[in-house]
């Protein structure tokens, strides 16, 4: 039986995985083994980053509406209660982005939760 040498396409996958840990410290960018255990966990963490990324800016615009409403003299917890019962349905972000951008608006907003 003749005999596979895999040269090619052993560097061409060594290749490829020293190129993805490029910038990476120590021998987790020059060493192979290293490198391949670099990147599972670097794609592990970056998996569940994405999901922490989603509860981050909702914590954000949470914050952003508070500190709004707070300079108005009233609570977060009142004004989104009420806007519920009124049956308003707009989302944190959008309120957020009220808050920043257009204060106006946001009052009246507010003013009608009441």
């Amino acid at each position: 039986m003749t005999r596979v040498k895999k040269g090619v396409n052993a560097l061409k996958s060594r290749r490829n995985i020293l190129r993805r840990v490029k910038g990476f410290r120590n021998g987790r960018s020059t060493k192979e083994r290293q490198a391949q255990e670099a990147i599972f966990h670097a794609g592990a963490s970056a998996f569940a980053h994405r999901k922490d990324k989603k509860g981050d800016a909702r914590n954000m615009w949470n914050v952003k509406i508070s500190y709004a409403l707070k300079e108005m003299g009233t609570s977060y917890s009142k004004v989104m209660g009420g806007l519920k019962k009124k049956g308003i349905l707009l989302d944190r972000k959008i309120l957020a982005t009220l808050a920043t951008e257009s204060p106006e608006t946001f009052k009246k907003v507010v003013a009608l939760a009441k």
